[in-house]
């Protein structure tokens, strides 16, 4: 069988770019997040425990959720469900959101190196924004992407090639660091190398699990901290697109 050549793993392993999902990655929120969700849906008629929740939405936009969601109750019924959920979400966020462990030593390592990086989420730009202002890190993501951007979120691909193509980096030359199971998906279909990780309070207990299905939705590699995450170098300017 011929190998597909165009297919990352088939090239070294040359990184221009990385692009980081938020929740789970930079944000330690999805715990706060889902259980936000959860609570919400219940207000809406929809009623998940916390790890079908999990399992359902993680890495999901919020058309994407309500898209799901209305199978179980009519789509008309979600009138004012963003504003009622973010404003759960927003006030927990004000009390409890932290960064992930170790998101402030790896960017200074990212930038030591040299090595542009971004945000790609599928989170609003609203909900980034005041997520970066808690943990004050707002002054070190000068390039954000949102879902908000496209026309399809993960796991369509569009997210990191609007991403890639915005910062002028070939998608063969980017990585992506995701936690959920989707993001896996977008990277695979955008042609892009993906880091699996599990840092993220969300998954404490079922890293096990979880790390399974990020390899068998195509994760290159799974790491459990950022600070075991590494990178082969960077391609020359030429060699940009």
């Amino acid at each position: 069988m011929a190998l597909n050549n165009n297919d990352p793993r088939c090239s070294a392993p040359v990184t221009d770019l990385v692009i980081l999902d938020f929740d789970g990655v930079v944000a330690d929120s999805e715990v706060i997040s889902l259980g936000s969700l959860q609570s919400a849906l219940k207000d809406f008629g929809v009623v998940f425990d916390l790890p079908e929740t999990r399992r359902r939405f993680l890495g999901k936009s919020l058309n994407a959720i309500k898209a799901d969601a209305s199978q179980i109750a009519p789509e008309g019924k979600w009138d004012g469900f963003e504003n009622h959920w973010h404003s759960i979400l927003f006030e927990r966020f004000s009390k409890e959101l932290v960064p992930v462990a170790g998101v402030a030593d790896f960017l200074a390592r990212l930038k030591a190196d040299g090595l542009p990086y971004c945000i790609a989420s599928s989170s609003g730009f609203e909900r980034i924004y005041f997520a970066l202002s808690v943990m004050k890190l707002t002054d070190h993501f000068p390039c954000v992407y949102s879902a908000q951007q496209v026309t399809q979120g993960k796991p369509a691909p569009d997210l990191f090639l609007y991403a890639a193509r915005s910062m002028n980096i070939a998608p063969e030359r980017c990585v992506v660091i995701e936690d959920s199971p989707y993001g896996i998906l977008a990277a695979r279909a955008a042609g892009m190398r993906s880091i699996g990780f599990l840092g993220g309070q969300h998954l404490a207990g079922s890293q096990k699990s979880h790390r399974q299905l990020l390899l068998a939705q195509g994760a290159h590699e799974i790491v459990d901290a950022l600070d075991e995450i590494t990178f082969e170098g960077q391609a020359h300017l030429q060699d940009r697109v």
